[in-house]
């Protein structure tokens, strides 16, 4: 089975994320997008948040499922039995993170290759931290956001003033 992984933190998710996830499932026999449980940041959503966000605006994706993880990425890709990540990148400035990245994942699992889908060219400005500050000046967030993320993402913030 063609297995990919999507990895991320997805806080919220945008629909850039929704595009490359999108384009993978009809790529890969299965996608598995990785909820990335990082105990470093303060997401505004928990993991577990995220993770049902994801399964609600991907239900309509047979091959893709969400999982939430911690740790090495390696571990994880290996854990499913996977062979690829898959990253989005929007501008030369991802690239040079992504591609540091996939590098030294590579040193630690020389089976597990890294492909790079650049975005829709309506969401190349377009990241979760962008969204949330627009989101904390009440700004309209709609055109960035499935409309039950959106409306998630106003909900959290009004719950937190």
């Amino acid at each position: 089975m063609n297995k990919a992984i999507y990895p991320g933190s997805f806080d919220p998710v945008t629909l850039g994320h929704l595009d490359i996830i999108e384009r993978t499932s009809k790529m890969f026999d299965r996608v598995i997008i990785g909820v990335l449980n990082n105990k470093s940041k303060s997401p505004l959503f928990s993991v577990e948040e995220r993770v049902n966000m994801l399964k609600e605006v991907t239900s309509s994706l047979p091959n893709v499922e969400v999982q939430s993880f911690e740790g090495l990425l390696i571990d994880f890709v290996r854990k499913n039995d996977a062979r690829v990540i898959v990253r989005g990148l929007r501008a030369i400035t991802d690239f040079e993170y992504e591609l540091q990245m996939a590098q030294t994942n590579r040193v630690i699992a020389p089976e597990v290759d890294t492909i790079f889908l650049t975005t829709n060219l309506r969401y190349s400005y377009l990241s979760s931290s962008i969204v949330k500050e627009i989101a904390e000046f009440d700004g309209e967030i709609s055109a960035f956001l499935h409309p039950a993320v959106a409306e998630k993402v106003r909900e959290k913030l009004t719950a937190r003033r």
